[in-house]
């Protein structure tokens, strides 16, 4: 039998065996310039690296003779239920890398029974999204000056049938992205973000050298005096669960759990914001020590195998997000692409638990790790 083929610009290539061989795919289908702005982070990318380099640090300890003739992976999170410990993180503008955008990916993930956690600045409505979606759907939100243009985005997400909301607590501005300022870069003509009016985001499709449009219209729109009321303004506007997404330290997931969130994302932006900030595998313990019980605990930044799943979730985390290897897959091969690359993930899950003598997510705990 022939291994499926995926068709790239130049020649036919082997159906990718890993998720890290999507990079490649994708990135010879995008602009450089739009590739800059979905790979990149801020500053000299320090934390960006950090984020994978975590990982690689820390070993596993497996334990043998261990029945594995069948491995558990489904589970719940906030209410959700999900055929594996893991989500697609929220990503602007999809549209960038495929014409169908967060339709195509909402269907990918849905296939593999995978939650889509869209973004407030999704390419497509968030009611196109949920007409097209598969599976479960979140709504990741950022606060505006203007709050009645937040209210308005949480009703209609309710109202679409979205399971939860994501509100994103580590952007009040945006870090210097330097690969964004040196490409001018706006949004292409193709892209927009729909779930506003033009008016509203006219300077997203800003393009000058020297500046982006994107850190451009944070600037005009971010609300830069949130503080911790906005988790009691949430609350009085939607019922649905919320999560807070950019957690990296124990004091504020102590804060966060102390007024009733019913999660907490660990996370840096994916390296995007403060250059420096430490990983979040590594910031993922002392999240869950201080958190308890009193709420769930996910992360996000430098998942690209099964194994580092494992590691995610033995350090305390219920679930893990996945943001950029999403976007490859799209690129790639829209919705199918997004629907293998999240297949690899769970097959390599699966085996990695049984060979580490760990059948079920019950079984995964601290004491799987290493650490030299």
């Amino acid at each position: 039998m022939r291994t499926p083929a995926v068709e790239t610009q130049d020649k036919v290539q082997p159906r990718p065996l890993r998720v890290q061989d999507y990079e490649d795919l994708a990135r010879a289908r995008m602009e450089p310039s739009t590739w800059d702005y979905l790979h990149g982070g801020s500053d000299d990318e320090v934390t960006l690296r950090a984020n994978r380099e975590a990982f690689a640090r820390l070993h596993l300890r497996p334990r043998v003779l261990v029945d594995v003739s069948r491995c558990e992976l489904s589970t719940q999170v906030v209410g959700t239920s999900m055929a594996l410990p893991l989500l697609v993180a929220p990503m602007a503008y999809h549209r960038l890398a495929h014409p169908e955008g967060e339709v195509a990916t909402a269907r990918g993930a849905g296939a593999v029974g995978v939650p889509l956690v869209v973004s407030t600045f999704s390419s497509r409505t968030l009611e196109d999204v949920a007409a097209a979606a598969q599976g479960p759907l979140w709504l990741q939100v950022y606060c505006f000056r203007r709050r009645e243009v937040t209210a308005s985005l949480l009703r209609r997400a309710e109202a679409a049938g979205y399971r939860a909301l994501v509100l994103t607590v580590d952007a009040p501005r945006l870090g210097r992205r330097e690969r964004d300022l040196r490409n001018g870069f706006g949004l292409p003509p193709h892209v927009q973000a729909a779930n506003f009016s033009h008016e509203l985001t006219a300077t997203l499709s800003t393009r000058e050298q020297g500046n982006s449009g994107i850190a451009r219209h944070a600037q005009e729109a971010f609300d830069t005096s949130m503080s911790w009321e906005v988790v009691e303004w949430v609350r009085s506007v939607s019922r649905l669960p919320l999560l807070l997404k950019g957690v990296l330290t124990a004091e504020d997931a102590a804060r966060a759990a102390s007024l009733g969130v019913d999660g907490v994302i660990v996370s840096n932006h994916g390296g995007r914001q403060l250059d420096g900030a430490i990983s979040a595998l590594e910031a993922l313990p002392e999240v869950v020590r201080a958190v308890g019980d009193r709420c769930e605990v996910l992360m996000d930044g430098g998942i690209r195998r099964g194994t580092d799943v494992l590691k995610a979730l033995a350090l305390g985390a219920r679930a893990v997000l996945v943001g950029r290897p999403v976007f490859w897959g799209l690129a790639a091969e829209g919705e199918q692409g997004v629907s293998h690359l999240l297949s690899l993930l769970r097959e390599e899950l699966e085996l990695a638990m049984a060979l580490a003598g760990r059948p079920t997510l019950k079984d995964i705990d601290a004491s799987l790790l290493y650490r030299p």
